[in-house]
């Protein structure tokens, strides 16, 4: 049995993505907690007595979002006003359903929830849009109008800024969208992990530094209540094939590779060609 290599008292439950540190499951929280306070606290995302809105969709990283954004509220008193910001894209199947994770997060966590609808604001929904435009832009559409309905959303509700969960992978995700489309402007300003900061309403991303997979290992230990079904469009959008891209990248990337067979006490594993790249590769 494998102890934790923290508390040295509990069995090791999971080795962590991003460290390879073989931890028991109260480690793990605390290590992905203390790691996003420090982040808070490192960048001054927040000031005291400020209003946030939580950007929720009912999915893994916004709900994990709530959960840690309260308890670090509370633990230490950071006197931050939450709230719950959801947007209604007006999607039968998905949204009306992920909807309904959301209203039972509101009463988990205690904190208010706001709806806002592409219906009220636009006078269309998702579903009307597609029926007109086709699969093809459909996302480039819901983009725009999501954006906007957050801040106007959140400036309803006098909010001072916008929380989300884009986690590392999404904003790698969203670098190589940017340097595709060779959009410098969006390409510079993407990894920030605030945007907007000279606005009325800046957008702020506690989780910047939290990989994706320690997000879902997160919510699967805690027994977090989210939606994990894909908007049903989703199949079309560009964001798609980046984050299999970077799939790849990953999968074959030759430090990686070293560094996981030096963790497991594995030295020769990696060294010399391999199947997925055909060789020695001293890229990522």
């Amino acid at each position: 049995m494998k102890l934790c290599v923290e508390c040295r008292t509990q069995r090791a439950a999971m080795r962590r993505p991003k460290t390879s540190e073989e931890l028991c499951k109260e480690c793990f929280y605390t290590a992905i907690e203390t790691e996003v306070h420090e982040t808070i606290m490192a960048t001054n995302l927040f000031r005291r007595g400020e209003r946030v809105a939580i950007g929720a969709s009912g999915g893994k990283d916004s709900t994990v979002l709530a959960h840690i954004l309260t308890t670090l509220n509370r633990r230490y008193d950071y006197g931050l006003d939450l709230f719950l910001l959801s947007i209604d894209e007006g999607i039968k199947g998905y949204r009306d359903d992920s909807l309904e994770t959301v209203k039972r997060n509101e009463q988990q966590y205690q904190i208010p929830l706001t709806i806002c609808s592409y219906k009220d604001l636009y006078g269309w929904t998702m579903d009307e849009i597609v029926a007109q435009i086709g699969t093809k832009n459909n996302c480039t559409f819901c983009g725009v109008f999501r954006r906007q309905a957050l801040d106007r959303g959140a400036a309803m509700m006098k909010a001072d800024k916008i929380a989300t969960g884009h986690n590392a992978d999404d904003i790698a995700e969203t670098v190589l969208l940017n340097f595709l489309r060779a959009d410098l402007a969006r390409l510079r300003r993407c990894p920030s992990i605030i945007t907007g900061a000279d606005s009325t309403l800046p957008r702020v991303k506690p989780f910047k530094y939290v990989y994706e997979k320690e997000i879902v290992m997160y919510a699967y230990f805690k027994k977090l209540d989210y939606f994990s079904t894909e908007c049903i469009y989703s199949p079309f959008a560009a964001r798609g094939l980046a984050r299999e891209f970077i799939k790849d990248l990953e999968a074959v990337c030759k430090a990686c590779l070293l560094l996981e067979g030096l963790n497991r006490g594995l030295p020769r594993m990696g060294v010399g060609r391999t199947k997925r790249n055909g060789g020695d590769d001293e890229s990522c």
